[in-house]
This record gives structure tokens, sequence and C-alpha cells, in this order.
């Protein structure tokens, strides 16, 4: 297919293209691989859906009612352009027996205006104001892959995630702030069949186009501080001048302090940001994707995918990109410790280093990182010789079985220390461990006293 954003190919039969992907649904949510005409956005989706535990059956969650969802509404961003939106897709809507839907940036439906007999089924569905249409709720749809993977797209069928929406056709773009490029939300047709063409996605993306060219006369110019409508989890107080601290040594999810707000990230975003606070100057798509994923072929929607629910997470005025960067300086426990050993200070070095850094992390760039400053640390660590700092690094967990660690131990430890028998020791165990069959030099000078 040459638009893979598209559902139906020129001249492909849609009822035949419904029962097959109906096939394949059934047998993705029954333990299957997913096979047969599938999209690879769509089985990307349908994963990220799976792996977010929706039902097959799921019924989106209606989280805004009444006077909190007025407003709501009123706040947002998208009210100012929603008479444009109505001039455009209104009258479609309601001759085409279709319903136009707008969004946040996170799936949840704004507006659902449109033909009255085809908003009465849409609300069996909750496709309803203050529903929640995003992936990880209501799962595959044209609104929540729109807002996930930030492009243009139509869902058609069984295409869908829930079954309850399967006998929809949809089509959703997202509209982007003019000043900054950060997502807003989308705007959705949503009826049959009949949907499943190109002109209805074309549709759609020139509407969402129109929309942000009248935003960017109506949007104020950005002052000092940035705001955004991201997500319930942004600040519109938080500002670019407060810095983003972020702690991922020794944890396997970082967490990220910005704006007062404690952010404990999944393993994924847990990447990006360390990625992203080593190089300032931002990271392309392509180089991103080489630090994430090394030379595995993957498809460039899961990064966006990735990125777009992060900056959902994390606002605008914080992820930014083209290139990719964090538009707030970025103070990590990682840095600290490099800076520390760039200016001599091994002490700070070894105190500030709480364990490797996202241990389980298996992203090439984050390995990369993570082997070259557990090896400066140790480095420094040996040539100090400090027998404190020794000791100290041998308490740890990732300290308790380092060989060269341990032996420098023993050699700097005076005659009369009480941790110098124990230091003797455990080298004589992790040399046995090893295969290692001569003993360290000062470990067999302490057997041999002992013996006597």
């Amino acid at each position: 297919m040459g638009n893979p954003w598209l559902a139906l190919e020129i001249g492909a039969d849609p009822r035949r293209r419904a029962g097959q992907l109906r096939r394949a649904h059934e047998a993705f949510v029954t333990g299957s691989s997913i096979a047969g005409p599938v999209r690879p956005v769509v089985a990307d989706s349908w994963r990220r859906s799976a792996g977010a535990l929706v039902p097959p059956d799921a019924l989106a969650p209606v989280d805004l009612v009444d006077e909190a969802l007025e407003e709501y509404r009123r706040s947002h961003p998208l009210a100012v352009v929603l008479p444009l939106l109505r001039d455009l897709l209104g009258a479609v809507a309601d001759d085409g027996e279709h319903v136009l839907a707008v969004c946040d940036a996170v799936g949840r439906l704004l507006w659902v205006e449109g033909h009255a007999g085809v908003l009465r089924k849409a609300e069996a569905m909750n496709f309803v104001p203050g529903a929640s249409w995003d992936e990880g709720h209501a799962g595959t749809n044209a609104p929540g892959v729109a807002t996930a993977v930030d492009h243009a797209v139509q869902i058609f069928a069984a295409e869908h995630y829930s079954s309850l929406v399967q006998p929809w056709t949809c089509a959703a773009a997202p509209i982007h702030d003019p000043r900054t490029g950060a997502l807003l939300g989308a705007v959705d047709i949503t009826g049959g069949d009949h949907l499943a063409s190109p002109q209805s996605l074309a549709l759609v993306q020139a509407t969402a186009r129109a929309a942000e060219a009248h935003l960017s006369t109506l949007l104020p110019p950005l002052g000092p501080v940035l705001v955004t409508m991201a997500g319930s989890l942004s600040d519109p107080r938080r500002t670019t001048a407060e810095p983003a601290v972020l702690q991922a040594l020794g944890r396997d999810e970082a967490l990220l302090k910005v704006a007062s707000q404690s952010l404990r990230l999944g393993r994924r975003h847990s990447e990006i940001v360390v990625l992203l606070s080593r190089h300032p100057e931002g990271l392309t798509g392509d180089q991103l994707c080489l630090e994430l994923y090394g030379e595995r072929t993957v498809n460039p929607v899961t990064l966006r995918a990735e990125l777009s629910r992060l900056r959902h997470l994390l606002g605008p005025q914080v992820l930014d990109s083209r290139p990719y960067r964090l538009r707030v300086r970025a103070e990590a426990d990682f840095l600290d410790v490099s800076q520390a050993l760039e200016r001599g200070s091994v002490a700070e070095a070894v105190r500030g280093y709480r364990g490797p850094l996202l241990p389980e992390s298996d992203a090439p760039g984050v390995a990369r990182m993570r082997d070259r400053l557990a090896n400066q640390v140790r480095a420094a660590l040996l040539a100090r010789h400090d027998p404190d700092l020794l000791d100290a690094w041998t308490r740890t967990a990732w300290g308790d079985d380092d060989l060269q660690v341990w032996e420098a131990l023993l050699t700097s430890l005076p005659e009369s220390s009480p941790r110098r028998a124990l230091a003797a020791v455990r080298v004589g165990q992790l040399r046995r461990e090893y295969g290692l069959r001569e003993s360290h030099p000062q470990h067999a000078t302490w057997l041999q006293r002992r013996r006597t």
C-alpha cells in the first residue's frame, strides 16, 4: 500500500477486508500473533492496547461531566478554533451521516457533534464529550492513535481494538500549537465504512492545518512562561527557568522532578530522558532511535508514539522536537558524578554513585553511558587508593564481588585494621569463584600469619 495511514488501498473490497481484519483481531486477542492484512500502525496500536490490559470489548470511561467538562473546554486552546472546525466539517458530518469530534492531546473527547441518528448510536459506545479515547482506555481508534503517534490516520472496522467500536470507521488528524509545535489535540470524523477513503483522511488533515493557521492569528506570542494543556499531569505554571532533576543511578525507572512534580518514569521513558539529558543539543529521530534500539529494525511510529506519550506527561515546555531535546536545564545524578570526576573530587564521585545507570536497560546508548561511568569511577577509586573509599565501595551491592577493589582494599589497610581480616577472606572467596588458583600476595601473607 502506498500510504500506510490509509485504511484501504484503491480497489480493495471493504467487506472482504473487514472479514479478514475481524479474523486477525480475534486471533490476536485470543493469544495468537498478528497475521493477515493488518497495517503496521494498527498492529503496533493493538500491541500497545494489549500491553495496557485493555479488554477486547472495552467501553471508554467518561472522566469529565457537567461543570468540570464545561470549564475544561472553555480553557482549552482548541475552543477558539471550534467555530472554524464546525464550518469546515459540521455540515459534512450532518449531511454524510457521521459525527465531528475534537479531542485533547491525551485523547479525551471535548466536543462531539453531527448527525442526530449517528450521535445516538455513538453515545451507546461512550463516544461522548468527556470520555477518554486514548489507546490505554479505549484501545485502537483514530483519535487515540493520532494523538499517540502524532500523525493523521484512518481506522477501519475491525482495526478497532474494542469489538464495540468495530462497526465504525474514523479518520483523525492532530492539531499543534503553531508557536511551539506542541500537540494540542486532534480533529476526527466517525461514521460508516464510506469514510474509508482517501478523501476523508485528506479532509481531516486539511481541517487540522486550517485550524493551526487560524490559531497562529489568535494565540498570543510566547513569553517567558510556556504553558500547556497537554494533560492532567502538566502544570501550566511550569517555566523553562526551573531545572529538571533526574535520578537514574541504581534505578530501573528514573525519578524526574520538575516544577514541584515528582514523576516516576517507565523504562523506555527513563531511557529517553537519560539520553536527552546527556545530549542537551538534542538528537534527531534517527539518532535517538539508534541510541534506543541499536541496529534492530524498529518501525519509526514506535518511537514517535513513545515520545508523544512522554510529551503528554511532561508538557511541550519540557520536551521539544526537531530535534528532540529537553527545553529545561537537566540536573542528573550521573552527570553530577561525571563532573565530580572531572574536578578530581573522587570522594564526592564515589558518594554520589548510587549504582549503575538504569541497570536493566539494554538500550545501546544507555549501556555505553553506564559502562563508561562505572569504569571511570572504579579507575579513579583504584588510582586514589584511599582505604575509606575502597571500603565504602565493597559495602555496596555492585562492589561486593569486585575482586580488584577488594584486593586494593586489602593492600591499603593497615595491619591493625579489623577490616583487614574480612578483606583477606573475601579476596580468597572471590579468587576461588573466579577460578584464580594463586592467592593474592597480601592474602597469602595473612593466611601464613594465621597458621603460625
